[in-house]
């Protein structure tokens, strides 16, 4: 089977419509073409794709499964064509940016980078003072697009999800937990956990698995940078949690030992968060585009 876009138009536009007449006229083409149209796809898919004798038009099993294609497809592409078209024009705008993930900074660089080269008249900064009140300065529009992994309900706040990551427990080569085959909450009862300055509630080891099973590090240590952090393990003066795309080379280094968080591992969401308005604006669209692939770069090397 050999599926255009003209095709997917045509069945949302019927459906839309409900009939053949007012979908030719949404199309702008004749009702004969679009009836030869239909044909020609129903005969590529071997079956009615429309309940014809219902008034309004409704689809059949099969023209269903096409609409919700349709659905998932025409808007990607349409978001695509206005962000060709605003490349083209040069549209300028304003994108700050706050981070509530001090590892995204290793995915972020190179996302700015792409994003500067097809939008140089947008005006890009990171406003580092505000990465813990993030969403609240979001709201007040001291910035335009906010990185989250922690969704909550905003009025007039969007989160749109763009890439998966896994949280992965991290000691030294020589550590009594070097040889287990996973980490569980309770092993980390007798350890330093070393993480980022930020609150345990912003702290993926902690939402996800030892606030849950109420367990409790022996000690904490809050450092700002990930090499100090990572040397700090080497060193064997404790363990920490990153999420993988930070490790990419970590795990070929011998003084390390990498270990998925319980036998399933654990799983969590990267969001987007943008006001309301701002969702359609073609270089935000573009700069989630990005966002939601170079993470993914970092996490299959």
């Amino acid at each position: 089977m050999y599926l255009e876009f003209r095709h997917l138009r045509t069945i949302r536009a019927i459906h839309d419509a409900g009939g053949l007449a007012r979908a030719a006229d949404i199309l702008h083409i004749t009702q004969s073409a679009l009836s030869h149209q239909v044909k020609a796809l129903e005969e590529q898919v071997g079956m009615e794709l429309f309940q014809r004798r219902s008034k309004p038009m409704k689809l059949s099993p099969a023209g269903l499964k096409l609409l919700r294609l349709a659905e998932r497809v025409l808007p990607e592409v349409a978001a695509v064509e206005e962000e060709f078209r605003a490349m083209h024009s040069g549209r300028s705008g304003r994108m700050h940016i706050a981070i509530e993930c001090h590892a995204c900074f290793d995915w972020l660089f190179p996302v700015l980078e792409q994003f500067r080269a097809a939008w140089p008249d947008v005006d890009v900064d990171i406003r580092m003072r505000l990465a813990f009140d993030a969403l609240e300065a979001l709201r007040r529009e001291e910035v335009d697009f906010v990185v989250s992994s922690d969704p909550v309900a905003l009025p007039g706040v969007t989160f749109t999800p763009l890439f998966d990551y896994e949280p992965m427990f991290v000691c030294a080569r020589g550590h009594r937990l070097a040889d287990r085959p996973f980490i569980e909450a309770e092993d980390f009862e007798e350890e330093m956990l070393i993480h980022y300055p930020v609150e345990r509630a912003k702290l993926d080891i902690f939402t996800a698995l030892l606030t849950p099973a109420r367990i409790e590090p022996q000690s904490t240590r809050a450092v700002e940078l990930t090499e100090v952090i990572l040397m700090l393990v080497a060193a064997g003066r404790g363990v920490t949690v990153l999420p993988d795309w930070v490790l990419r080379d970590v795990r070929a280094k011998p003084d390390y030992v990498v270990k998925r968080i319980t036998e399933a591992g654990l799983s969590k969401r990267m969001y987007a968060a943008t006001r309301d308005e701002d969702v359609a604006r073609p270089y935000i669209a573009h700069m989630m585009r990005l966002a939601r692939t170079e993470p993914v770069k970092l996490q299959k090397r």
